[in-house]
């Protein structure tokens, strides 16, 4: 080793074979990382197609157990509820700005109010009824119709005709060609509950148009047994409240319970001020009465309101209290009988002053027309009268007007 030649060749050789061999033992760094990062990748995309198929599993799972009774009766009512499209004939009256200075009988024509009429388009809402196409609706929604297109789930439209409709009770029936046609189930509004959950499904500003499916809100029965009085021609008595939204387009849709069966149909809203829209208050005709006006409408067209109780009334003001001796303005006093009618044989008299019908307090004619829209000749009136300072109890055996007989 002291051989100078040999110690230089040591030190020249020995870090060269060093060097070499590490090369093959130890892998270089960035090998090391780009296999780990490919074996992370293959693991992270494996795994991701495992956890998509645990999240779509636990999805269903999940789907089910969102289910409740809401839900089922929507999926159930759904397919039963159509879009009702409806041009009618609107009387338009126009007053002439003119005919205050010309009262003359000859100018009348030329520049007196003129009547004409006037095709306008609107829409609603209506639920089918039988698997053979009859359809229920609001008669202010389709009752003018000239030509009724309903589009049901899906957007497949078909033309109804006009069976018959009754203005009074705002209740129209529809018929479309068809077989098999999904239906709803008819519930009985005689066991709402307040509290319970009310659904309104409906074409609100025409919205099925657009997703061929009917809208959905969901509140409660806030009430029941409204008395709204008269609106225009028609009566709405015992009416339906719910806090579930309605707007535009939802009238002649039904209200349906938590167990799918419909209560109701939707029908009016109280609105703020000028508004339109929805605030808080709507109103639904109960189902049974609308059972009740479908079997005639179907039978005849029409509901026959012939009838007569055979004696005419005025409302009880202040003076007429006062000369009575009433503690307090309330009623109607009867102005006039009619000689044979069923208020001469029930022993009414004039004078006397009605303060109910029927359990119902009354204070204008119009309230005893609310009761009489809905009976028939033969059905009784039982009125609470005052007379001579007492409170007699009358009943009324309702009769058929001459034009019904």
């Amino acid at each position: 080793m002291n051989n100078p030649y040999i110690r230089f060749f040591i030190i020249l050789t020995v870090p060269l074979l060093v060097g070499f061999g590490i090369g093959y033992v130890v892998k270089p760094a960035g090998v090391q990382s780009v296999q780990a990062a490919n074996t992370s990748f293959d693991q992270t995309f494996s795994s991701t197609g495992q956890t998509q198929e645990k999240n779509t599993q636990e999805g269903d799972q999940l789907g089910v157990t969102r289910q409740n009774a809401i839900t089922r009766a929507v999926a159930k009512l759904s397919p039963a509820v159509v879009g009702i499209n409806v041009i009618a004939v609107q009387q338009i009256r126009y007053r002439d700005p003119f005919s205050q200075y010309f009262d003359d009988p000859f100018f009348k024509p030329f520049f007196g109010d003129r009547v004409y009429n006037q095709e306008v388009k609107e829409l609603g809402s209506g639920f089918i009824i039988s698997p053979d196409g009859y359809i229920v609706t609001n008669d202010h929604v389709a009752g003018n119709g000239t030509d009724i297109t309903i589009t049901i789930t899906g957007g497949k439209q078909m033309k109804a005709k006009l069976v018959g409709t009754d203005p009074a009770t705002d209740i129209c029936l529809l018929k479309v060609e068809g077989k098999d046609l999904p239906y709803v189930t008819l519930g009985n509004s005689d066991d709402v509950l307040i509290g319970e959950w009310a659904i309104a499904l409906g074409n609100p500003f025409g919205l099925f148009e657009i997703n061929d499916k009917p809208t959905v809100t969901v509140g409660v029965i806030s009430s029941t047994g409204m008395k709204l009085g008269q609106l225009q021609n028609r009566y709405y008595r015992d009416m339906i409240e719910t806090d579930a939204a309605i707007n535009g387009g939802n009238s002649g849709g039904p209200l349906v319970n938590s167990s799918g069966e419909v209560i109701g149909m939707n029908t009016l809203i109280f609105t703020g001020g000028q508004s339109s829209t929805y605030i808080g208050y709507g109103f639904a005709i109960p189902i049974n009465k609308i059972k009740k006006v479908v079997i005639d409408l179907k039978k005849k067209g029409k509901v026959a309101h012939d009838i007569t109780a055979g004696f005419d009334v005025q409302p009880v003001d202040a003076r007429i209290a006062r000369y009575f001796g009433m503690k307090q303005q309330q009623g109607v006093i009867v102005s006039d009988i009619h000689s044979g009618g069923p208020a001469e044989a029930a022993g009414l008299k004039v004078g006397d002053i009605v303060l109910e019908v029927n359990g119902e307090k009354v204070n204008s004619d119009s309230d005893i027309l609310a009761v009489m829209v809905e009976l028939s000749p033969g059905d009784i009136l039982k009125f609470k009268i005052y007379r001579e300072h007492k409170t007699l109890d009358i009943a009324l055996k309702l009769a058929a007007t001459s034009e019904g007989k």
